[in-house]
C-alpha cells in the first residue's frame, strides 16, 4: 500500500509539473493585451497547442497548428473574441511589393467584403483593389491570394499590410502613401496653410487638381448633396473643425464621422485621383434621415442644408444647452412681431395673467382694434427671401420678359417694417435681424407647389460679389460691448444655381478659392475657372456670405 501511495504521489507530481510547465509556457498572452481575453479558454488552448510545439535552443517554435490562429476562426475574429493573440512576423522586404497597383485602389466606398458582404475584419487587395474578409486559412482573402496570385493586403481599420498566404506583416515606408489615401491626416500647421496654398496636385493618371476644389461623383441624382458639400467646404471654421478627428472623437454619430472623412478627402493633397465619391457619406445620410434623402431621388439643396446643419449640431453638442461649431458659424437671431385677429378680447383680458406666465420668451403683447400683437425672438441658421411674381404676358417680341430684382429689395423683408402675410395660421408677420452670424446663408424661394404641378420663378437677383453692406438696407442692433465694432460687410463665398425645368433641372455651384481669390464653377465632376461677372448673371438659389473681419 505504501509503495502504491508513493507511486501515486509521483504520478500526481509529474502531472502537476506538466501542468505547471504548460501554464508557464512562453505562449501566454502578453502583459498588456490589445483586447480582453478569457483565461479559461486560453488555458485550454495552450494545453492543446503545447502538444504540437517544441523547444529549440531555449526559443519556442510554434507548429503550424498553433501558428494558424484562424483554423477555428476562419475570418480572423479571434482578436475580437479574445481567443488568440499570436505574434506576427514583421518583415521589411517582400518580393511582391512590385505587384501593388495604385491605379485600381479606391477607398471611397463602404468597407464590405465583396464575397460575404460583412464589414468585420475587411482587407483590401492592393493588386486588384477588391475587398475581402479575414486572412485565416479558410477566409476569403486567403482563398483569393491562392486563386488569383495576389499577395499584398491592407487591413482597412488598422492600416497594417500583410503578405498572404505567408501571413507575415510588411513594414515598408513605400506603402505610406496608400495609408494616407486610406485615412488622410492633417496637422494644425497644415490647416493654417490651406487657404494660402497655390500649388496644384497631380493624380496618378497625370491630371492636375486643386486640393479642396475636387469634383464629387454624382451617383444618381445626388447633385443636391454635392453642391451643399462644396458650399460648406468654403466655411473655414467648419472645415478646420472636421479636418481634425480629435475634435469630434467623443461623438458616436456615423454622420459626423463620415462628413469628417469626406472633408479630409476633399482637402487632401496626395490623392490618387482628382475626384472623390461621397458614397459612404450618402449611406450615412440615408440612415440618419430615415431615407428622406436617398440616392436616385432629387431633392432641394436648401432642405438638405437645413437638415444637415441641424443634425450635425444635435450630434456634436454634449448637452442640450451647449453650442457647437455649426451654431458658432451660422446662428443669428430674429425679432418677430406676430399680429393675429383677436376673436374674443374679453376672454383674453381675463386670462391675461396666465398667458404672461406661460409665454416666457415674449417681450410684450399688445391688443388694439381686435388685433393681438406678440413679440418674441428666435434663432435662425438661414434666411428665406421671397421673389416677386414673374409677368404673365409676353412682350412685343413674343418672348417672356425675365424680370430682375436687386438683392436689397428682397432683403427689406427683414427691416422690421415690411409685413409678410401667412395663410396657415392667418397672421401678419414682421421680422428684424437682432444678431448677425459670422456666415450668412440666404435662400431664394424659386419653387412653388400647387395641387397640379411645381413652378419655378425665373427672376434674376442682382447681388454684389464683394462688400455686401447690410446696415444701409436693414436696421441692425448696436454692438453689445462699448469698444466692439459692428461688422456689417459680407463677401460672397458660395452661390448655388439651378438650371432647367423645376423637375428635370440640375444644380451647380460657384465657389471662391481664397488663396488666389479666383472663382470656380463646379458641377459634379466638372470643375472649371470662371469670371466673377458670370457668378452674378446666374439664377441664384442659395448663397453663403462671409463676414469681413
Amino acid at each position: 500500500m505504501k509503495a502504491k501511495r508513493e507511486h501515486g504521489d509521483s504520478v500526481d507530481g509529474e502531472r502537476d509539473l506538466k501542468r505547471q510547465r504548460v501554464v508557464d509556457s512562453p505562449s501566454s498572452p502578453p502583459e498588456e493585451p490589445l483586447v480582453p481575453y478569457n483565461d479559461d479558454e486560453d488555458d485550454e488552448r495552450r494545453a492543446l497547442n503545447h502538444i504540437g510545439s517544441r523547444e529549440e535552443d531555449g526559443h519556442r517554435v510554434e507548429s503550424e497548428e498553433e501558428d494558424d490562429d484562424d483554423e477555428d476562426d476562419p475570418y480572423g475574429l479571434g482578436s475580437t473574441l479574445g481567443r488568440s493573440n499570436r505574434q506576427v512576423e514583421v518583415r521589411r522586404d517582400c518580393p511582391y511589393l512590385d505587384t501593388v497597383n495604385r491605379q485600381v485602389l479606391d477607398f471611397d466606398f463602404e468597407k464590405f467584403c465583396s464575397v460575404s458582404l460583412s464589414n468585420l475584419n475587411v482587407y483590401a487587395c492592393l493588386v486588384c483593389g477588391k475587398y475581402y474578409q479575414g486572412r485565416g486559412k479558410k477566409s476569403h482573402a486567403y482563398t483569393h491570394s491562392l486563386e488569383a496570385g495576389h499577395h499584398v493586403y491592407i487591413n482597412l481599420r488598422t492600416e497594417k499590410v500583410y503578405c498572404l498566404p505567408d501571413g507575415y506583416e510588411i513594414n515598408d515606408p513605400s506603402l505610406d502613401d496608400i495609408r494616407h489615401v486610406l485615412y488622410p491626416r492633417f496637422s494644425r500647421e497644415q490647416l493654417e496653410q490651406l487657404d494660402k496654398n497655390k500649388q496644384w496636385s497631380r493624380a496618378l493618371d497625370g491630371s492636375d487638381y486643386l486640393p479642396g476644389m475636387v469634383g464629387l461623383n454624382n451617383i444618381q441624382k445626388t447633385d443636391f448633396v454635392n453642391v451643399t458639400i462644396q458650399s460648406l467646404m468654403r466655411v473655414t471654421p467648419l472645415r478646420n473643425f472636421f479636418l481634425i478627428p480629435e475634435n469630434y472623437q467623443h461623438c458616436r454619430s456615423q454622420l459626423v464621422h463620415r462628413f469628417g472623412e469626406l472633408t479630409r478627402k476633399i482637402w487632401h493633397a496626395r490623392n490618387f485621383k482628382g475626384q472623390v465619391s461621397p458614397h459612404e457619406f450618402l449611406q450615412a445620410v440615408m440612415k440618419a434621415s430615415k431615407k428622406r434623402f436617398r440616392i436616385g431621388v432629387q431633392c432641394e439643396p436648401v432642405e438638405f442644408m437645413s437638415w444637415l446643419l441641424n443634425t450635425l449640431h444635435a450630434d456634436l453638442r454634449t448637452s442640450k444647452k451647449s453650442s457647437s461649431i455649426v451654431h458658432k458659424c451660422f446662428q443669428g437671431e430674429l425679432e418677430v412681431v406676430k399680429e393675429t385677429q383677436s376673436k374674443a378680447i374679453t376672454e383674453k383680458k381675463e386670462s391675461d395673467g396666465e398667458q404672461n406666465g406661460a409665454l416666457k420668451i415674449t417681450d410684450g403683447q399688445i391688443e388694439n382694434n381686435n388685433v393681438a400683437a406678440e413679440t418674441y425672438r428666435m434663432p435662425f441658421l438661414m434666411l428665406g427671401l421671397d421673389l416677386p411674381e414673374p409677368p404673365l404676358f409676353k412682350d412685343v417680341m413674343e418672348k417672356n420678359i425675365i424680370p430682375q430684382v436687386p438683392l436689397f429689395n428682397i432683403l427689406k423683408k427683414f427691416d422690421g417694417e415690411m409685413v409678410t402675410t401667412t395663410v396657415r395660421p392667418p397672421a401678419r408677420m414682421r421680422y428684424r435681424v437682432t444678431k448677425l452670424p459670422q456666415y450668412f446663408i440666404l435662400h431664394m424661394r424659386r419653387f412653388t407647389k400647387n395641387n397640379f404641378f411645381r413652378e419655378k420663378n425665373p427672376t434674376l437677383v442682382n447681388f454684389p460679389v464683394k462688400n455686401l453692406e447690410l446696415k444701409d438696407y436693414i436696421p441692425l442692433p448696436a454692438p453689445t460691448k462699448e469698444n466692439e465694432k459692428l461688422r456689417t460687410k459680407y463677401d460672397l463665398i458660395a452661390n448655388v444655381v439651378h438650371d432647367g425645368k423645376p423637375d428635370e433641372g440640375f444644380y451647380r455651384v460657384f465657389v471662391q478659392r481664397k488663396s488666389e481669390e479666383l472663382w470656380y464653377e463646379m458641377q459634379d465632376l466638372h470643375v472649371s475657372e470662371t469670371l466673377p461677372q458670370m457668378v452674378a448673371l446666374s439664377e441664384a438659389y442659395m448663397q453663403i456670405y462671409e463676414q469681413q473681419q
